[in-house]
């Protein structure tokens, strides 16, 4: 099965604005194995959401309020996304935030299967 290593960032600056972060392709599993949040300016609370491709969903991180240059990495353990899973992060609780946000993941090909019918 064929692999990629990507990093993925995005720069969050308005206050609860979600912002995606990552969202496995169709043609993917991805295992994220680094998740790194920064806050930049202020008191900020930030939210982390696996939103799942199914509709369900979990807190990554659940209203965690972070002050300026606080930060957070995971890179001890990993999740597993399915095709269409994505990873959102919305800052709060500061009128003008500035928190980066970057992963890192493996996505695997699927292999592709005919269709005989």
């Amino acid at each position: 099965m064929e692999t990629r290593a990507k990093t993925y960032n995005v720069e969050c600056t308005v206050q609860n604005q979600e912002y995606t972060l990552y969202t496995c392709p169709n043609n993917c599993r991805s295992r994220m194995n680094l998740l790194y949040v920064v806050n930049v300016v202020g008191n900020t609370t930030i939210d982390i959401e696996w939103d799942r491709a199914d509709g369900s969903h979990m807190h990554i991180l659940g209203s965690k309020n972070m002050t300026t240059g606080e930060f957070i990495q995971w890179s001890d353990a990993y999740i597993v996304l399915e095709p269409g899973d994505a990873v959102h992060v919305t800052p709060s609780s500061n009128a003008s935030p500035h928190v980066d946000v970057l992963c890192t993941v493996e996505e695997s090909f699927l292999p592709v299967r005919p269709n005989f019918a």
